[in-house]
């Protein structure tokens, strides 16, 4: 299974941005947008099931960030908005393996991510 994100860039603090992270191989149950900042550990983002009736957020992206999916496209987004300079980071998605949602090691395969970065 192969994880690729995408939709990344350079941005102006209270900007948006679309990320998009195509699975190929399977579907997976639920999902999850994780981010690590240079020099930091990898942070969860937001998590949602596989039907999208829930989701989870970080505090720190709550009213600012939603995440969707469409599993016609095995696909999950993140859409950004109000972006803040404290959210440049590689983001990437993972595939739940089980274990709390807020964990880094409890997704799999991360794949390549896409670089965000907010001006101020």
């Amino acid at each position: 299974v192969q994880l690729q994100a995408s939709g990344g860039g350079l941005v102006q603090a209270g900007g948006s941005l679309r990320l998009s992270c195509v699975a190929s191989g399977r579907t997976f149950s639920r999902m999850g947008w994780f981010r690590q900042a240079p020099g930091k550990e990898r942070e969860f983002v937001a998590a949602i099931s596989w039907s999208g009736g829930s989701t989870v957020y970080a505090d720190s992206v709550k009213g600012r960030f939603t995440i969707s999916r469409d599993n016609a496209k095995n696909t999950v987004y993140l859409q950004m908005n109000n972006l803040k300079p404290e959210d440049t980071a590689v983001y990437s998605c993972g595939a739940y393996t089980g274990g709390s949602y807020y964990l880094p090691y409890s997704y799999d395969s991360f794949g390549q991510g896409t670089q965000v970065t907010v001006s101020s």
